[in-house]
């Protein structure tokens, strides 16, 4: 990857100082059903729910796949659930298949949402199929010897991917993926500051299979998220990670964790996994429509329910 220039690497070093306040804020910040206004105005009540199906992502099935589908099989797979976005991860092997990708999704009426990390590959595409997909990058983690160090050094290695994705036009998610940049308050504050010095194309992938340590502290955190987040991962969700990858409706914390997030006034897409490689992505899908279904009755969201139907 080419040097930052001069210009970005003043931009990295000069935007530090509020970002301490931005993480420090996290001590103090108001849980979202407490202080939302948004989650008590009539306006929330008529807003249609994030959990309808036609909102929600497939995320983690390509590479967990344990059939190994290509993208037509995949894509028609998808259609037959009813899944229409698409976040697309992996690996070496499917670099080949990026087209095929595109096209199948456009054959089957699916939308090309987001795209793990980069590949130079993509650009071209990009610009041919005329599609916008997020592009997911984990939030970095680096070493400092306060918090406004590390905040500079996050935003100096971000810099590149924010400026390829401000010149293409997409959105870029910094996703929590554990350690520092994993935390909540590190993602908003590195947002936060980035947005500032002209990025407001820059927010945040939370995922709950990443966030078991945030459970407790959930409705605090969401709220310092919030104005950032470009998509949200939901997971099944015990103590402790156990295990870490759960079908929706078998944890116990998943569904106070979704009431929150509904109530918080949150209007963005919602994330379903697979990332079980043992397991047919089909098999794994259908068991999380079916547990978000269950869930979804016992929240009485009857606005969702009723996309559920098949």
């Amino acid at each position: 990857m080419q040097g930052l220039s001069t210009g970005a690497l003043a931009f990295a070093l000069g935007i530090a100082s509020t970002a301490v306040c931005a993480a420090d804020a996290a001590d103090t910040a108001e849980t979202p059903d407490t202080q939302s206004p948004q989650s008590k105005s009539p306006q929330h009540k008529s807003r249609p729910s994030i959990y309808r199906k036609d909102n929600l992502v497939a995320w983690c099935i390509v590479p967990f796949d344990a059939k190994k589908r290509g993208p037509e099989a995949r894509a028609a797979m998808l259609e037959r659930l009813g899944i229409k976005k698409v976040a697309y991860d992996w690996r070496a092997q499917h670099v080949k298949e990026f087209e095929q990708e595109i096209l199948a999704y456009k054959k089957h009426g699916l939308e090309y949402f987001a795209f793990w990390g980069w590949h130079d590959d993509m650009g071209p595409l990009i610009a041919k199929y005329q599609i916008k997909p997020q592009i997911w990058q984990t939030c970095p983690s680096p070493k400092g010897a306060t918090q406004e160090e590390r905040i500079n050094a996050a935003v100096k290695q971000l810099l590149p991917m924010v400026e390829r994705t401000k010149k293409l036009g997409l959105k870029l998610g910094l996703y929590n993926h554990g350690g520092w940049g994993g935390e909540p308050a590190n993602l908003a504050a590195v947002c936060e500051h980035l947005r500032k010095n002209g990025a407001g194309h820059v927010g945040i992938v939370y995922n709950f299979h990443h966030g078991h340590g945030h459970i407790d502290s959930f409705a605090k955190l969401l709220a310092i998220m919030k104005p950032y987040l470009h998509c949200l991962n939901l997971n099944g969700m015990n103590d402790g990670a156990k295990p870490k990858i759960l079908q929706l409706g078998d944890g116990k914390h998943e569904k106070h964790m979704m009431d929150l997030v509904r109530k918080s006034g949150y209007t963005g897409p919602i994330g379903i996994l697979d990332h079980r490689s043992s397991e047919d992505t089909e098999k794994v899908l259908r068991g999380n429509l079916a547990g978000i279904k269950k869930l979804l009755e016992q929240l009485g969201d009857k606005d969702a329910l009723r996309t559920y139907k098949n």
